[in-house]
């Protein structure tokens, strides 16, 4: 095959190859050697061993892992998988921090409710020990009646 005639096969192969690396994916295709091949209209096992278009899989392939590296994804679908996992890492660990500090408050509440019980059952003790003595005076009862206004 001469030189012109094999470029001129290649040219509709490398222009498919820079669509799809572009990000323009047809409906139902993916950034790969099978949408490649059928934007291409090649059968795909011409980019397989010592077949003439091996080489444009190649540098496919390479291309597309050069923009994978550089943080650019060119399927959308790919990129939105990709920003969901990223995503759900994040909201799981907010979930693991959130379970964390639920953990602390209930453990925070038990001993306050402990400390309280305590307070208390030491407060009946005391009152009751209080009525015991008679050195302990009791105070009048507060006044329930109002004289005037307080302003």
């Amino acid at each position: 095959m001469a030189p012109a005639q094999r470029t001129e096969n290649e040219n509709p192969i490398r222009a498919a190859a820079d669509r799809l690396l572009r990000g323009e994916i047809p409906p139902g295709g993916k950034c790969d050697l099978k949408t490649l091949a059928g934007e291409a209209a090649v059968d795909r096992t011409a980019f397989y061993g010592p077949r003439p278009c091996a080489h444009l899989r190649v540098k496919f392939e390479r291309r597309l892992q050069t923009l994978r590296q550089a943080g650019e994804i060119p399927d959308p679908r790919e990129a939105q998988i990709a920003r969901l996992k990223a995503e759900s890492a994040k909201l799981k660990e907010r979930l693991d921090h959130a379970g964390q500090a639920i953990d602390e408050l209930t453990d925070f509440r038990t001993q306050a409710l402990a400390r309280l019980a305590a307070q208390h059952e030491e407060l009946v003790r005391l009152r009751e020990a209080a009525l015991g003595t008679s050195r302990v005076s009791r105070l009048p009862a507060p006044r329930t009646t109002v004289i005037g206004t307080c302003s």
